[in-house]
């Protein structure tokens, strides 16, 4: 397996492999638990990748299947490995585990974003003020460790096999001061050196624009190495997030993401707004407390 798998896309492949050994033994879901002594939904829960089956469970169900040898072996090995802490674990009250758990394992991110900078560009000042506005309720170790966590995913930017990111910002994501002068300020700048890195992309989709495709939200679209791992979309709510894996949601999202990126201005400019934008920022030109009219 590639070294890129983690302990989420493990156990998303592995419920994959064994709904798949399930249909071909004709064999439904409720003969399945009531062999496992379980419930139904258990059994739906490890095939959806929602549970973490133990070895055990999975050396009971293949042998249901008819499975054995080595090629239960080899399944029953992805368990173990599936039950694995992924290192974001510690701070899993913090963050949503599934997705940073995807998103190790992703080869390509695919991301349009209408507020704020995503947390894979997201400078340490820029993140903690970010956090801080969006939810006055936490306390500063809370905002620290949520921060920590942030800057720790980065990592998947500059590894020796990093992730290709494509990342499309409404321009209010670079207009609004989040934290400040100098903190926005110095937010652009990293934007403008991370865009430099070949394996990141960034545009930005003008208001000039007007309305367009991606009126209803921001997402992210993840894709994986293998081919036994579908695309996963991740659109963001007020409560964390929904995971959408179906055919016709991937092919939606893909669809307005080309629209997306299409209506966007070209990379090229796009940095060079950014960049201009960091030595005459929008927010300068209008008087602090100037009506809008």
């Amino acid at each position: 397996m590639s070294e890129r798998r983690s302990p989420t896309i493990r156990r998303r492949r592995l419920g994959a492999e064994l709904r798949r050994q399930r249909e071909s033994a004709g064999i439904t879901i409720e003969v399945v638990a009531e062999q496992l002594e379980c419930s139904a939904s258990k059994v739906s829960r490890i095939e959806t990748g929602h549970t973490t089956a133990t070895p055990r469970d999975v050396r009971d169900m293949l042998r249901i299947y008819g499975v054995v040898g080595a090629e239960s072996d080899e399944l029953v090995q992805i368990a173990r490995e599936a039950r694995q802490k992924g290192w974001w674990h510690p701070y899993s009250t913090v963050l949503v585990g599934a997705y940073v758990g995807l998103e190790a394992a992703a080869s390509s991110i695919r991301a349009y974003e209408q507020q704020v900078v995503p947390g894979l560009l997201e400078t340490e000042e820029y993140a903690g003020a970010m956090i801080r506005a969006a939810r006055p309720d936490f306390t500063a170790d809370q905002v620290h460790q949520r921060v920590r966590v942030r800057l720790g995913r980065q990592s998947l930017l500059t590894q020796d096999d990093p992730v290709d990111l494509w990342v499309v910002l409404d321009e209010a994501v670079v207009s609004r001061p989040v934290g400040g002068d100098e903190v926005m300020r110095g937010q652009l700048k990293r934007l403008v050196e991370v865009a430099e890195l070949p394996n990141v992309t960034l545009q930005i989709l003008p208001f000039e624009v007007g309305a367009h495709a991606g009126m209803d939200g921001t997402f992210t679209i993840l894709s994986f190495p293998e081919p036994g791992d579908p695309d996963v979309v991740y659109a963001e709510n007020a409560t964390g997030g929904l995971f959408l894996e179906k055919s016709d949601e991937l092919q939606k999202y893909s669809f307005i993401f080309d629209h997306i990126r299409a209506a966007a201005i070209r990379p090229e400019e796009s940095v060079a707004h950014i960049a201009k934008l960091a030595e005459e920022p929008l927010w300068k030109w209008r008087p602090k407390g100037s009506p809008w009219t």
